[in-house]
């Protein structure tokens, strides 16, 4: 099994119930990198990361991780060299804390290989590392959406993959949260794993991606770094909305900027919305 921990999608195809959704993808996945993958509802990009993930099975193309074939992995070998979040996982009611991200080791435990003093720093780790671990003991449900979350990112970081597959990650989250989980995601990149997030906020896909993909109707539009791809053009194809994109101070992050809403071209009123309007 290759060391290398590049992930490369090719000519990907995938289909719901005999639906074509994805056409033919192409990506490529490094190490110590963001990637964010963005567009509007139904473009297929939670199916790209289902893909990745080995939850739904292409119809066409291929998905190599390193050398692997990541289809031919057995379960065990994959889930060692890759983690998913999905948007909305479930713990089993009453669980702690600590119990939740107990089950990141899950891949690393075998008939000859029980619990060990490996898993317990690895445990150990992933609770420092989203800063929950005084919140150990404390039964998951009790905790604020905020803290939950980064007790989810604690549990796929113990699985201690290289590589981390995060479907909206701050979904339902204040901006203060949204912002403290990407800063945490960004650290893990910078200490070499690779990242693949699906997000909906483009503006804070283009601030914390190093590559950010846009995708509609199952196909990449365009596929770079956030300034170089982020146009009016861009969010037009993708939102079928006018913006203006600025310049962030600072650091020159797109900024994404609605057009002003005049109304006019879709206002629609009753006869007796009408007469009101003539009296005032």
């Amino acid at each position: 099994m290759s060391n290398d921990q590049t992930l490369v999608v090719q000519d990907l195809h995938a289909s719901h119930q005999k639906t074509p959704v994805l056409h033919g993808i192409d990506l490529r996945i490094v190490p110590g990198k963001v990637t964010v993958i963005v567009g509007p509802n139904g473009c297929g990009k939670s199916t790209l990361l289902r893909c990745m993930a080995r939850l739904h099975k292409p119809s066409q193309g291929a998905i190599r991780l390193g050398a692997d074939d990541l289809w031919q992995l057995r379960p065990q070998q994959a889930a060692r060299r890759l983690a998913l979040l999905p948007q909305a996982p479930q713990a089993p009611e009453g669980i702690s804390v600590s119990g939740l991200v107990r089950y990141g080791r899950h891949p690393h435990q075998g008939l000859l290989q029980q619990w060990s003093v490996e898993d317990e720093r690895a445990v150990r780790h992933a609770l420092q590392a989203t800063d929950v671990a005084a919140l150990a003991q404390r039964p998951l449900e009790q905790l604020s959406g905020g803290q939950r979350q980064r007790c989810w990112l604690a549990m796929v970081l113990a699985q201690e993959t290289p590589l981390l597959l995060l479907d909206e990650p701050t979904s339902m989250l204040d901006l203060g949260h949204q912002v403290d989980v990407l800063n945490r995601i960004r650290l893990l990149a910078a200490a070499g794993r690779g990242v693949v997030m699906v997000l909906h906020d483009l503006m804070a896909a283009a601030r914390y991606a190093d590559t950010l993909v846009a995708m509609r109707d199952g196909r990449i539009l365009a596929s770079g770094a956030a300034r170089d791809i982020v146009t009016p053009e861009l969010v037009r194809q993708l939102y079928e909305v006018e913006a203006d994109v600025l310049a962030a101070p600072g650091d020159g992050a797109p900024v994404v900027v609605p057009a002003a809403f005049h109304g006019a071209a879709v206002a629609v009123r009753t006869d007796a919305d009408s007469a009101l309007v003539a009296q005032l």
